[in-house]
């Protein structure tokens, strides 16, 4: 019953699901037993010479219990489809609300390749899952056990082998089954890791094109797609060899059945009549365990692809605040602070094998103003930004805005005041308009095209046939990294009323003189607001009212943008962060 005993109960309706399929199962065993009772009989009568017109009832209900039989296989069908499509949206649903808490820090980790699939393949394969096994799973345990009450009752020395042979299939069951679900494992991580790849790939094809590495990236691919073959192979494997097992296993008890009651037919210790019953209800009783180790070996991937979704949706989340006020909306006397705080790589999935990403932070402003991030690649720029915006929380520190004591921002009124431009904007599935629109749904058409203008997206409405109509994303339209980025600065304009920016590298994906156009009006835009800018660019600095310069993820120095090109830590900085602003 392992299916039922971690989590199965949680799900809707899953006691009234489980109980139905026991009825069935339970009408089921009974015409089974109809089914060979009254053949038995037919075959009895006729060896005995009887007429074939005395046997005409005995025939009928055997016809009746086969028609019955294969109705409520029928009806089992059904049930266990529509329960499977039930479940298989309730995870989908849990899965993709769990994912937007957790946010984009931890898609990154999981790799997004991963997470698209786990809701679409990986979800359907569980509906398979749930489909098969809990059914034969029922089946199982109630089948064998009305049959063999029933044999017990006509001839209990036959019910005996028949129970003694079933503990030896079964141990040789979950031997092979241990071998299988190591290899499905395996299998499932090759698979993880070819889904990544690939939609990496797609992200990063144009790019790769470009610099002429497209044919060297296919090799890694094929690599990886390889692995996964050779991975599944080796899963069929074992599950061919323990088919085989288990039927010449149940085979051969079946044989020893049918040897017994021969000995004692000649013997004479036993008449034709339950010796031809008990030796149709042999196959029957053996039956059920043979359809669940098929199953299990076809399903075992849903099983892993139902772990994995038990495992996001267990993982550690910001809980929300722990004071129960609400933030008020940031304005020129509010104060923000961090005190000490750390966040570390790993620390969803409890990991022992990380690093921290921010170590020992600790920060104070007050009021409105310009303050720049800035430090080599990996210093923890693009987290201290997630952690600002409540897209990460962390292990240790506290946050503090008004006098207000929080572990994390993942609160809905400190949100809702904030404008959000990652490196890496998502671009949904709809017109370029509903996109621009992401934070002001009810924007007039006027104000789109006033906000794509100063985001710079005049070049690509050009090109577009249905303008700011055209459907873009999925689908549609692909956007390359720059214009992805414009959509995003474009949103923000739209929405001036949000009192604090969190731009990580906002311009990255752009050239440097598009850049230069697109500043006076993000500019604009940060006036009267708290800014937060992630950039490795240091014409930016001159307009930035303080710094903060992070290496290794420790705050390494802080202070006027003047005095920064003063200091020595400023010469500590790599070529790779002032090499594109060498003109600045």
């Amino acid at each position: 019953m392992a299916i039922f005993a971690k989590g199965w109960w949680q799900y809707n309706k899953a006691k009234s699901y489980v109980t139905l399929l026991a009825l069935i199962s339970f009408a089921q065993a009974l015409c089974i037993i109809t089914q060979a009772y009254f053949l038995a009989k037919t075959i009895f009568g006729l060896w005995q010479q009887d007429s074939l017109v005395s046997q005409v009832f005995f025939i009928i209900y055997f016809s009746l219990a086969l028609i019955c039989r294969h109705v409520l296989s029928f009806l089992r069908t059904k049930v266990t489809d529509w329960y499977s499509s039930e479940v298989g949206k309730t995870l989908r649903q849990r899965l993709l609300n769990k994912l937007f808490v957790l946010g984009h820090s931890f898609m990154v980790k999981e790799g997004t390749g991963n997470m698209v699939t786990l809701n679409l393949e990986g979800i359907r394969r569980i509906e398979h899952y749930f489909a098969l096994i809990g059914s034969k799973l029922v089946n199982l345990f109630i089948i064998p056990t009305v049959i063999i009450i029933f044999c017990v009752v006509i001839d209990w020395k036959s019910a005996l082998t028949m129970f003694l042979a079933l503990p030896v299939i079964i141990t040789f069951m979950i031997l092979l089954g241990r071998v299988a679900k190591a290899r499905a494992t395996a299998c499932y991580h090759y698979y993880r890791r070819l889904s990544n790849h690939f939609v990496d790939t797609l992200r990063g094809l144009e790019t790769l094109k470009l610099l002429g590495l497209s044919k060297n990236y296919a090799h890694t691919v094929d690599r990886v797609s390889e692995n996964y073959r050779n991975a599944t192979m080796s899963t069929l494997r074992i599950a061919f060899v323990s088919g085989f097992s288990l039927d010449f296993f149940a085979t051969l008890s079946i044989a020893a059945i049918a040897l017994f009651l021969g000995i004692r037919l000649i013997d004479g210790t036993l008449s034709l009549a339950p010796a031809l019953t008990v030796l149709i209800l042999a196959p029957e009783y053996f039956a059920p365990i043979r359809e669940y180790s098929g199953d299990y070996h076809a399903t075992l991937d849903g099983k892993k692809a139902l772990d994995e979704v038990e495992r996001i949706l267990n993982t550690i989340q910001p809980s929300g605040n722990t004071n129960s006020q609400k933030y008020a909306t940031f304005n020129q006397n509010s104060t923000i602070m961090l005190n000490n705080i750390s966040v570390a790589s790993g620390q969803y999935q409890n990991n022992t094998d990380c690093h921290n990403l921010l170590d020992n932070i600790s920060f104070s402003w007050c009021g409105f103003g310009k303050i720049a991030v800035i430090g080599d690649s990996g210093a923890g720029k693009s987290s201290l930004i997630e952690l600002l915006g409540g897209f990460s929380e962390p292990y240790s520190g506290e946050i503090v805005i008004d006098g207000l004591k929080s572990h994390h921002l993942n609160e809905k009124s400190w949100q809702e005041q904030i404008i959000y431009i990652p490196q890496q904007p998502t671009i949904f599935q709809a017109t370029l308009a509903e996109n621009i629109r992401f934070y002001a749904p009810n924007a007039t058409a006027n104000a789109v095209r006033q906000a794509s203008t100063k985001a710079g997206l005049d070049e690509l409405l050009s090109e577009l046939p249905r303008k700011l109509d055209q459907l873009v994303g999925e689908g549609g339209r692909a956007l390359s990294g720059g214009e992805e980025q414009r959509v995003a600065l474009a949103r923000a304009f739209l929405n001036p009323h949000r009192n604090i920016l969190l731009f990580d590298e906002p311009t990255a994906h752009v050239d440097i003189e598009t850049e230069y156009q697109l500043k006076q009006n993000m500019l604009a835009l940060m006036q009267n607001k708290l800014v937060f800018l992630a950039t490795h660019r240091l014409h930016w600095l001159k307009e930035m009212d303080w710094v903060i310069l992070l290496k290794e993820g420790k705050l390494n120095w802080q202070g006027y943008p003047q005095d920064l090109f003063k200091s020595s830590e400023f010469k500590s900085l790599s070529f790779s962060f002032y090499a594109e602003n060498e003109n600045s």
